[in-house]
């Protein structure tokens, strides 16, 4: 069973490096909001999978992906608010995400001073939603849950337990992998602090984000 589950393990780990539309949110909350902004953008993102994990577990998941309607919903919500935030980039690039202040104020001369902490409040909660809900209204998780942990569950546990077991080395992985890139972003700041800088980067993060959301929507 431990070899099974290293194998699985293995698996997961080159999925979770995949570069994905969770990749391009962090990006953009930590560079322009600092290093704490874009861990609780990642333990959204966390939160967004832990949902889709218990759906899957309760056999949900594969009730949405069955159905062609429920999903077709599902899809088209995501990919209007991938397109939206990359919207947002894109029209106001070096602009502050919505949500308040920035994370670590005055640091390489970013943020406005005397922020209140419901300003601060307000940003950590538009921070934890934006990783929360591109992660709820993308069904692919659901396809990649329901075709993919059966498959990849240790032998000697029962399918419920093992895809649980999955779905949180799963959820472990992209925290350990985001907030390493989060780490790392932070430390160069200084650098996308300048205003060319952030704004030739969220043209770019703006683009990807909505070529993802085309992408949810067409396939």
């Amino acid at each position: 069973m431990f070899t099974a589950l290293l194998g699985a393990t293995g698996v997961l780990a080159l999925l979770t490096l995949v570069p994905g539309p969770d990749m391009a949110i962090v990006t953009r909350r930590a560079v322009t909001r600092g290093r704490g902004d874009g861990l609780r953008t990642v333990a959204g993102i966390a939160v967004g999978l832990l949902v889709w994990g218990a759906l899957t577990v309760a056999g949900l998941a594969a009730l949405l992906a069955a159905s062609a309607e429920v999903y077709l919903v599902v899809k088209i919500a995501g990919a209007a608010y991938l397109c939206l935030l990359g919207l947002r980039s894109l029209l106001r690039p070096g602009a502050e995400p919505s949500g308040g202040a920035a994370d670590g104020a005055g640091e390489a001369g970013v943020g406005a001073a005397g922020v209140g902490a419901a300003g601060v409040g307000a940003a950590a909660g538009g921070a934890w939603r934006t990783g929360l809900v591109a992660n709820v209204l993308n069904p692919k998780i659901a396809v990649f849950y329901t075709g993919l942990l059966p498959a990849l569950t240790p032998p000697g546990l029962r399918p419920a337990v093992g895809m649980a077991l999955l779905v949180l080395v799963h959820v472990l992985l992209t925290v350990v992998w985001l907030g390493t890139y989060v780490y790392v972003l932070s430390r160069a700041r200084r650098f996308f602090a300048r205003p060319r800088v952030r704004r030739g980067l969220d043209r770019v993060t703006g683009m990807v984000l909505i070529g993802f959301g085309v992408r949810v929507a067409t396939t």
